[in-house]
């Protein structure tokens, strides 16, 4: 845990910091917000940062997201009011803490930041052989490619490597590839000159020297441009990066890891990414499981966010009825363990019985999770004729789909299955175009022209039925 105080150390503020200190923090402190973030521009991250109330925090956090850094912020102070505090909150803090400080508060705002980052939980036999062989390897220098499903726990998995290794103290680093345009990947990965470029107002330093001695993470790496693929080869190969507009190579150490929910295999045969680039990442491959092909973890991981979410919203833990830990077993779970842990948010929120019973458990639509594992109810019978047995329902339901498209062009067909699909991930556009099976960039493109003809495009949603929570990747 990285933890930058930012205010003037008073006598209260310094108690505070010696706490977190006894807590496993490692502790930087500067006076203004502007210097906090210069300290994270030049590489010096945190995981958290704690801001007397008297300090911006608005400004600083619009000034930390003008640079693309997005680290956590608490405020606290002496004597603040109630007024006080709920400004801090409404300028963007996720917490307030009094001071003087209490020591469970301190510990329990450290273990929540903590457990962002998402303990490995499972149960499943499949699951167990793959956590074996990250095990194995985890101390190792080896470059790792972790692969499967969008929503599997790809960054989980990482990060548990990671935790594993003998760069456990040093920095983790996550990059979203698919989540930042090509024309500025370049310059978060290896960072820039003042006056590289337009807007470029100081030195920058990129991901890669901010994890120099710990770990990268690049997060679905199949969607990076060809051309930064080659810089990103150098990079591995030589251990040594350019900054833009940089004159001189810059030293990093640093261990690889990337993700991708697409086959890089035949990314290669489309000539989408490079074979030699492949080579290099994929020095040992972990395949993580679907949901669906590991039934054990589902009732643990359940449980796990049942915890989770019943601490987060101040709410008493509920058990998981038998009756809703069947059909939790039986459901597909299409957007693997982030669906689960949605959906579980949700249950958390809307049980009213001393147990979270099958009512509760809602799919995004709305519409409740069936003991059968499917979310369409199966039509009623005709009249006068028996039930028909599952196999005849299913054709009855496929045949009512079927004839709801007749009419209907190729474009609108797709323009629907995209929309319908996207609603369905709650937003998140690299689920979708996974489920889809077409690039981030194509699903782009696509809800760009929708967009111009006027349609409204679901945004990412956040709280209840958005939280990306145990597996982000």
């Amino acid at each position: 845990m990285r933890l930058l105080v930012v205010g003037r150390l008073s006598g209260q503020l310094a108690t505070a910091v010696k706490m977190a200190m006894t807590h496993g923090a490692k502790v930087s402190h500067v006076e203004r917000g502007d210097q906090a973030t210069e300290q994270l521009r030049r590489g010096q991250g945190a995981d958290l940062l704690m801001v007397d109330y008297r300090v911006d925090i608005a400004a600083l956090i619009s000034a930390n997201e003008a640079e693309r850094i997005h680290v956590p912020v608490v405020a606290c102070g002496v004597d603040a009011n109630a007024q006080e505090a709920a400004d801090a909150i409404r300028a963007g803090a996720k917490e307030f803490i009094p001071l003087p400080p209490e020591a469970d508060l301190i510990a329990a705002v450290l273990a929540a930041v903590a457990d962002d980052e998402r303990p490995m939980v499972s149960a499943d036999p499949s699951m167990a052989a793959v956590i074996k062989l990250a095990d194995q390897v985890a101390k190792s220098e080896a470059s790792i490619l972790i692969t499967g499903e969008s929503g599997v726990g790809k960054e989980v998995m990482a990060r548990h490597l990671h935790q594993g290794s003998r760069r456990a103290s040093k920095a983790f680093i996550s990059v979203n590839c698919a989540a930042i345009p090509d024309n500025l990947l370049e310059s978060e990965l290896f960072g820039h000159e003042k006056g590289a470029f337009t807007g470029a107002v100081a030195r920058r330093i990129g991901k890669f020297e901010e994890a120099d001695g710990g770990t990268l993470l690049l997060d679905e790496i199949s969607e990076m441009d060809a051309r930064l693929q080659a810089k990103l080869l150098r990079a591995i190969q030589e251990r040594v990066i350019d900054r833009v507009g940089g004159s001189a190579p810059v030293k990093v150490d640093i261990r690889i890891i990337a993700t991708s929910n697409r086959d890089l295999a035949k990314a290669v045969a489309e000539g989408t990414f490079r074979e030699d680039l492949l080579y290099r990442l994929n020095v040992v491959n972990l395949r993580l499981p679907a949901l669906r092909e590991r039934p054990g973890d589902i009732a643990v991981l359940a449980d796990h966010f049942v915890k989770k979410y019943a601490a987060a919203n101040g709410v008493a833990p509920r058990a998981i009825s038998a009756e809703a830990k069947r059909a939790l077993v039986g459901h597909r779970w299409a957007g693997n363990v982030r669906e689960l842990e949605n959906a579980m948010h949700r249950a958390v929120l809307l049980a009213t019985g001393a147990e979270i019973d099958l009512e509760a458990i809602r799919l995004p639509d709305g519409s409740p999770l069936s003991l059968g594992g499917g979310s369409v109810s199966a039509p009623a019978a005709t009249h006068g004729s028996v039930d028909a047995g599952p196999a005849a329902r299913a054709a009855q339901t496929a045949d009512a789909v079927s004839r709801a498209y007749v009419g209907q062009t190729v474009a609108q067909m797709e323009k629907t299955l995209i929309l319908d699909t996207l609603n369905h991930c709650l937003g998140n556009r690299t689920h979708a175009a996974n489920i889809l099976g077409i690039s981030i960039r194509t699903l782009r493109n696509k809800l760009n022209e929708y967009a111009d003809e006027g349609t409204s495009i679901p945004a990412p949603q956040s709280g209840v039925a958005g939280a990306s929570g145990y597996a982000a990747a």
